[in-house]
This record gives structure tokens, C-alpha cells and sequence, in this order.
């Protein structure tokens, strides 16, 4: 119990002091027009209050990530709160004020158009590729992992199919909506659910008797039953509640709601400390329900959606714990409707058809929630591999974009460069060893491979860096992106 306590009292402690040295070093300008206020068009840019960009924000990455990531994530035993603690505060929170606030400050451009600006025009390509990769695969993701719990707490008549095909009618609707009607009006309502159900667990569990189990030094080591090691695995199984490149996609959304600057510390880093609370107490829950070999039994066989149902009925009951499922259900619903909101967008950026006619959003549409729906067909586990390798990638990407952006503004760029690092050598890891990659185990040549592998990025990164600084002068656009809305050329509106 002592862990559990202290790890949300420390992420709070994170939000308050390292997310205030965050926003300083960021530096921002209560005074600047946002771009909800200088583009306001009716449906994507559109000012709306900081309460609601918070809630919509927090549904928006949230999803299944800091639930079922966690409960996988207890297999490893009380290691799992190290990368959640450390990984929300100095990764996760920072890598999502970053790119809201760079996003923001860029017209509310998504991260293949701030990919294209700080690294470069050809990097623009392959981030759009992984960007929509990852999109795709999270609202695949969030359609499957909903289903399944809805499933399981309704008649059998409504079958799976059925569930899935209703999900896909109510984001199809929710798309072609305005932004403040399709998230902004029942967001909150669906914020509601999920705060206190999420609360509701936390009690139940430290309340209730159980046993917590806490990170001592004879915990500190793996207790998965199948043996599988925690660096790099652990990293990508747990990331929604740490570290998700999902988050880059997201962000941009709210950054062309926001009213002002200031905001931002609250929305990005704040919402995402919340997403580490969550994360927290479902690891707890799942570590304290259930032994290793049952967990790996229940995931096995149910996905983690086994999990949410027992522990959300023994914690809270028949009635009440049905109502935590429900809470469980609107955080990928909500999330899933996001992604494929911005998937939309992205596609149509990419592809040059502007959003501006009912026919061209369905045309962009349609055609990505068919090929969702083929894929709804295949393995969970299978795609949440690839949806949390993807979705690492994603973050590393980010955070390069992220440092580039402190590096030629002459900040301190060391707070998003160590965690990319960090991230970019464990996903060559992860790719070089397991099977969805190439396969070859944690052996030494992995890691020669990797270290080697990693430098290379890294120094190409840092040189074209230098190259790119020594280009700019005192007046342009990368360094002044302080100065209003529509002072440069290339302002998109």
C-alpha cells in the first residue's frame, strides 16, 4: 500500500514541480493568440473552456492503454510502478506538453507537419507513415478491446459483431460532427464515469484488506511466470501511464481548442499525471487480485478485459462494478473516436483534400473504417504488439521533434533528449529481438546491434541539427514562433 500511495504522491509532486520547470523552460506567453481564437473555423478550431480541453484531453489518450498496459504490466510484479512513476513524470508528461505546446505555437499542425519543419522534409514521409500506422492500429484496438467488455455484460443476442458494428455507426456520426458537439458536449459526462469508477477501485483496493503488494528490494526483480525479461518488453507493455506516441496524435486536437498558453502545464502535463494515477491502481489492483500464473492465465484466455471484469465485480460488486466496466468502456471509445478523428485529418492533409464538404470527410472516412473493421478480425495480442512497438516509435519520434525545437531556441534540451534516447535504443532492442521483428533474443549481438545502431541515429540527428541551426537568423520563423498568428508567410491561414 505504501508504494501505491507514494507513487500517486509523487506523480502529483512531478505535476507541481518538474511540470513548472516544464513550462518555464518551454516559456510561454499568456498574451499570444491561440489558434482556437485567430483561425476559429466552426469544426476543428473552435475556443472552448480549460475544464473541458482537460477532460477531453484525458478521454482522448487514455483509452484501454493505462488499464490494459498496467494489468499486463503486473505480470512483472512491483517493478512496473518504477517505469510508471519515473517513465509519466520525466517522459511521458513532458513528451505530451511538448509537442500541445509546439503544436500550438504552429498553427495546431499535427506531428508530421512539425516532423517536416524541425527535421527535415523527408523525415515528413516515414512520420506520416508510422502516424497513421499507429491510428489505425488504436481505434482498431479501441473498437476490439470495447466490444469485449460490453460483451460481457450484455444478453447474448447482442453478439460481438453487432457491438463492433455499432461502435464503428456512433464514430462515424461523432466525425462528421463538430468538435464541440462530438467531444466537447458528452466528454464530460463520459470524464465523469471514468473519474469515479477510477476512484472507486483505488478506495475498494485500499480500504478493502487486500494486501498491495510494495516495491521492496526483495521484490525488485521479475516475476512474470513465462520468464519474459522487463527491459525492453515491460517498456512497451506498459506505455499509456508512462510513455505513448499515441499522446502526439492527440494533443494537436486540444491545442486548437485552447484559449491560452498557460493552460497547457494543466491540459498536457496534468491530464497525462492523471493517466499515471489510473495506471497506478490498476497495476496495484491486478497485482493484489491475483497471482502471476492466474493473471497470465486470465489475459490468455479473456484479453485483459477478463481482468477488468473480475477485479472490477470483487472490488466493487455486481451493481457498482458493472458501472466501473462502463468507465472502463468510455475511455477506448472515446480514445478510438479520436484516433480516427485524427487519422482523418492526417490522411487528408497528406493526400491534399481539404475537409471542408460532408462528401470529402466520408470519403476519407469510409474507406478507413473498412479496413479497420477487416482488422478487427485479427489476434488482440498480435495487434497490441504492434500497436505499442508502433506507438514507441511514435514517442521517440516526438521527443527528437521536441528537442530539436529546445535545441535551436537555445532552452535546455536534455529533458526531452535523455528520454528519447532512452526510448529509441529499447525500441531497435525490441525490434531486433522478438518475433514480430527480426527475432533474435536478447543475445549480444542484439545489443552490439542496437548500441550501434542507436549512435548512428543519434549522430546523424545531431549533426543535421547543428547544420539546421547555423542556417537560421535572428528572424526566422523556427526561432520567433512567439510572434502572432499570420506574421509569416508560410502561416497556413
Amino acid at each position: 500500500m505504501i508504494t501505491l500511495l507514494g507513487g500517486i504522491a509523487l506523480l502529483i509532486l512531478g505535476y507541481f514541480v518538474y511540470g513548472k520547470y516544464i513550462e518555464k523552460n518551454f516559456g510561454i506567453d499568456p498574451n499570444r493568440k491561440t489558434p482556437a481564437e485567430a483561425l476559429t473555423d466552426g469544426y476543428d478550431f473552435i475556443p472552448m473552456s480549460k475544464s473541458k480541453n482537460a477532460i477531453i484531453q484525458l478521454l482522448n489518450i487514455a483509452g484501454t492503454g493505462p488499464i490494459f498496459g498496467p494489468i499486463m504490466g503486473a505480470l512483472y510484479g512491483p517493478v512496473a510502478y518504477i517505469w510508471i512513476i519515473i517513465g509519466c513524470i520525466f517522459g511521458g508528461a513532458v513528451h505530451d506538453y511538448m509537442i500541445g505546446m509546439i503544436s500550438l505555437r504552429n498553427d495546431g499542425a499535427h506531428l508530421p507537419e512539425l516532423a517536416s519543419k524541425y527535421l527535415g522534409k523527408p523525415v515528413k514521409h516515414v512520420v506520416n507513415i508510422f502516424a497513421m500506422l499507429l491510428l489505425m492500429l488504436v481505434g482498431t484496438v479501441f473498437v476490439t478491446s470495447p466490444a469485449n467488455l460490453i460483451d460481457s455484460i450484455t444478453p447474448n443476442w447482442l453478439t460481438l459483431g453487432v457491438i463492433i458494428g455499432l461502435i464503428f455507426v456512433y464514430y462515424l456520426v461523432s466525425t462528421i460532427l463538430p468538435i464541440d458537439k462530438a467531444m466537447g458536449a458528452v466528454y464530460p459526462y463520459f470524464g465523469a464515469i471514468l473519474i469515479i469508477s477510477t476512484l472507486a477501485i483505488g478506495l475498494s483496493l485500499i480500504f478493502g484488506g487486500h494486501t498491495i503488494p510494495n516495491l521492496t528490494p526483495s521484490t525488485m526483480q521479475n516475476f512474470n511466470p513465462e520468464g519474459t525479461p522487463i527491459f525492453p518488453v515491460l517498456f512497451f507493455t506498459i506505455s499509456c501511464g508512462a510513455l505513448s506516441g499515441f499522446h502526439a496524435t492527440q494533443a494537436p486536437m486540444v491545442s486548437r481548442t485552447s484559449k491560452n498558453e498557460k493552460e497547457g502545464r494543466f491540459t498536457f502535463y496534468g491530464m497525462m499525471i492523471a493517466e499515471g494515477v489510473i495506471a497506478m491502481i490498476w497495476a496495484a489492483a491486478s497485482m493484489s487480485l491475483f497471482d502471476g500464473q492466474t493473471l497470465s492465465q486470465m489475459i490468455s484466455s479473456g484479453t485483459p478485459s477478463l481482468v477488468v471484469n473480475q477485479v472490477s465485480y470483487m472490488l466493487l460488486g455486481s451493481v457498482f462494478g458493472t458501472v466501473a466496466i462502463i468507465g472502463v468502456i468510455v475511455l477506448p471509445i472515446s480514445s478510438g473516436l479520436s484516433a480516427f478523428r485524427s487519422l482523418r485529418t492526417i490522411v487528408a492533409d497528406y493526400l491534399h483534400i481539404k475537409q471542408d464538404t460532408l462528401k470529402k470527410v466520408l470519403m476519407v472516412t469510409i474507406p478507413l473504417y473498412v479496413i479497420s473493421l477487416v482488422l478487427t478480425q485479427v489476434d488482440f495480442n498480435i495487434l497490441w504488439r504492434y500497436f505499442n512497438w508502433a506507438n514507441q516509435v511514435t514517442a521517440v519520434i516526438s521527443l527528437l521533434v521536441s528537442t530539436r525545437y529546445l535545441y535551436l531556441k537555445n532552452k535546455n534540451y536534455l529533458v526531452t533528449l535523455l528520454p528519447g534516447v532512452f526510448m529509441l535504443y529499447a525500441c531497435v532492442v525490441y525490434i531486433f529481438s522478438e518475433p514480430i521483428g527480426f527475432g533474435m533474443g536478447l543475445t549480444t549481438m542484439t545489443y552490439i546491434l542496437s548500441t550501434l545502431l542507436t549512435v548512428g541515429i543519434m549522430a546523424l540527428y545531431w549533426e543535421t541539427g547543428k547544420k539546421q541551426k547555423r542556417g537560421l537568423d535572428p528572424t526566422d520563423e523556427l526561432l520567433n514562433d512567439q510572434l502572432p498568428i499570420g506574421t509569416f508567410a508560410s502561416d497556413s491561414k
